[in-house]
């Protein structure tokens, strides 16, 4: 079985996957702009060959390496990168070279805000009202019909990413250069904590491993806000949430992939309602998060889907795993050291952040895990204690 995985060595962790594509036998090919020297030796280890470009944003650089790793290894069962980023890219690359998995006349269900609404309702999930804009007076039109405050951002944007909060007549003026550019999308703001669906879906299209995760900030004011962010995998699942996470995989028809559903809960009537759909890991180091909360490797059964369509380990939450983050400008109360040593047993890694990462995720991460969600609120709140 020949797999390409584009940019192996990113995220860091990532090179988890293709060890354990190796381990299953299976022949793994690697492009990417790093250089061969550089990649860490359990990547090249589990490579069978690494094809260097010097521009992974070319196209036409990608296509040359693919028809060379075909032309030279055999015809390619699947080609992945499990990155927002080349979700379009991978799309493009199976649809000219005939290679399993999301083409171009899919892509877009996965990758426009305003496509993915259509498939939340599918599912019958509740979702806030949106349109795709390309105007100030559309925009205006919008919030005319529907009020403020509304959300503002890219129709295939990723995360916050020019994302804008839009509270008055005179806000709009903030999107005027951006829609010159592309369109938008506005959707009715909703007030409530975010939730993510986060699991592994099967070549049938069945649900054989999902967690769901409960987030202290969102996204959007992390990043905008400058502030800590923490979230946390939960033993306990809300019936409602997994009917919606469920339905929703079902409505996406995910088959043989990661998969990432956020959803709201209102604060004032607790309503589940669809927020967006990413068809890759959930971000970051959750991956390891969900090794830590069950005590399974998510990257070999991954491995086990693509190569046999089996899920062989046995699923126990076993603790609350979180992702907890700090960033360098803010002064807290306990140092890092003493975060180690009076949370020992709780800290499993920390880590520096890639700085590419660093504005939604933070500067440093704490990945931890505990018996009960009441000792993780208690860690959440050491860790961000400030000065």
């Amino acid at each position: 079985m020949n797999v390409i995985f584009l940019s192996p060595y990113f995220p860091r962790n990532y090179f988890h996957f293709c060890v354990a594509l190796k381990r299953k036998g299976v022949n793994v090919l690697g492009i990417g702009d790093t250089p061969y020297e550089n990649l860490r030796q359990e990547l090249r280890d589990s490579l069978s060959e690494y094809y260097r470009l010097d521009n992974m944003e070319s196209y036409d650089e990608l296509y040359k390496a693919v028809a060379f790793l075909a032309f030279k290894h055999g015809k390619i069962d699947r080609l992945d990168s499990l990155n927002e980023h080349w979700l379009e890219t991978e799309a493009q690359l199976r649809t000219d070279f005939n290679i399993w998995g999301v083409k171009m006349d899919t892509i877009d269900m996965i990758k426009k805000k305003s496509e993915m609404k259509k498939r939340f309702r599918a599912a019958g999930v509740k979702v806030a009202e949106g349109a795709r804009v390309g105007s100030l007076d559309e925009a205006r039109a919008f919030t005319r019909q529907h009020g403020f405050p509304v959300v503002a951002k890219p129709d295939t944007g990723v995360g916050a990413a020019g994302t804008y909060k839009l509270e008055s007549e005179d806000d709009i003026e903030m999107i005027r250069e951006v829609l010159q550019k592309y369109p938008m999308f506005l959707e009715q703001f909703v007030s409530g904590r975010i939730f993510s669906f986060d699991g592994l879906a099967n070549y049938d299209g069945e649900v054989v491993f999902f967690a769901i995760h409960k987030y202290q900030t969102g996204i959007m004011e992390i990043k905008h806000g400058r502030t800590d962010t923490s979230y946390y995998s939960l033993k306990e699942l809300p019936e409602d949430l997994v009917k919606a996470g469920m339905d929703s995989v079902k409505a996406f028809n995910v088959r043989a992939r990661f998969f990432h559903f956020e959803f709201f809960r209102t604060y004032d009537t607790h309503e589940i309602v669809g927020l967006e759909v990413n068809m890759r890991p959930p971000g970051g180091y959750t991956t390891d998060m969900l090794n830590y909360a069950t005590d399974i490797s998510v990257y070999d059964e991954w491995a086990n889907i693509v190569v046999n369509n089996r899920f062989d380990s046995k699923i126990e939450r076993k603790y609350h795993a979180a992702y907890i983050s700090r960033k360098n400008h803010l002064s807290y109360l306990h140092t890092h050291q003493e975060v180690l040593d009076q949370q020992k047993g709780k800290v499993m890694f920390e880590t520096v952040m890639d700085e590419v990462l660093s504005d939604v995720l933070g500067d440093h991460a704490y990945l931890c895990r505990t018996n009960t969600e009441q000792e993780m609120e208690a860690l959440i709140q050491f860790i961000h204690a400030k000065k």
